[in-house]
């Protein structure tokens, strides 16, 4: 082979396609983001889950009743309340019951405060009669520049009193069958109230109560042509001998 000839081989050579190189090898997959937490009812097992869930339908099945029980209360008399009254005191009275009627409000225009006076046995087994506690303006007094004043300081006393002549007529007696029922509970806030501001005395007993109103009505605005009597009316209910289930912390 001469030179020619070498010359020749060496541009075929160069005039041929090179093969082609090799890809770099993918970088391996990222591994899959971690899937949230569960967190809340979500959170529990299947079991766990179903009585949260049995448990939140008693809760709004028990409040869409109270709802409904409480409208039917307050509302005008109609053919509901008519059939199923019973039911609906029974749910209402007493602890939710309502001082006020739908479409018919009936604001008070009386101030009525509740005293009691005892009748006590001394130590030196004589008795004497105390004179009047005024137990609203004690609660009056409570309540006065009290930001969070308590439910018990608010309405116990003036709920006792409207539960009592909503079962007694005029004549201080009961009316139907929840007018024993008003007298203990009346009884037995007075005697815990004599008790709290010691009318006993030292070695004493309360052996029995009296309770009375005093109603005064409110004054009308100046605006206002209504002429209304400055006088308080009293109401003097008979006296309540106390039993050992009165006092505190007595049997029951």
């Amino acid at each position: 082979m001469d030179a020619y000839d070498t010359g020749a081989e060496a541009r075929r050579g160069a005039d041929e396609p090179r093969a082609p190189e090799p890809a770099p090898p993918l970088p391996p997959p990222a591994p899959p983001a971690p899937a949230d937490p569960r967190t809340g009812v979500a959170a529990l097992s299947l079991r766990y889950q179903i009585g949260a869930a049995l448990a939140l339908a008693i809760v709004a099945v028990t409040v869409c009743v109270h709802l409904g029980m409480t409208f039917l209360h307050v509302a005008p008399a109609n053919a509901v309340t008519k059939q199923h009254g019973r039911a609906i005191e029974d749910w209402v009275y007493p602890e939710f019951e309502q001082n006020w009627k739908l479409f018919a409000p009936n604001p008070l225009q009386q101030n009525i405060a509740v005293q009691v006076r005892a009748q006590v046995l001394t130590a030196d087994g004589t008795v004497r009669t105390t004179g009047w506690y005024d137990l609203s303006a004690e609660d009056g007094r409570a309540i006065d520049g009290n930001l969070l004043p308590s439910h018990t300081q608010q309405n116990e006393l003036r709920r006792a009193w409207d539960f009592f002549t909503a079962t007694h007529g005029t004549d201080n007696r009961p009316v139907g069958l929840r007018g024993a029922l008003s007298e203990t509970y009346l009884r037995r806030i007075v005697v815990m109230r004599l008790d709290r501001d010691d009318a006993a005395g030292s070695g004493g007993s309360v052996e029995r109560v009296q309770v009375r109103s005093v109603s005064t009505n409110v004054r009308p605005p100046d605006w206002s042509q209504e002429q209304v009597s400055d006088k308080p009316a009293y109401r003097e209910l008979p006296w309540w001998a106390v039993s050992p289930a009165d006092r505190v912390g007595g049997a029951r």
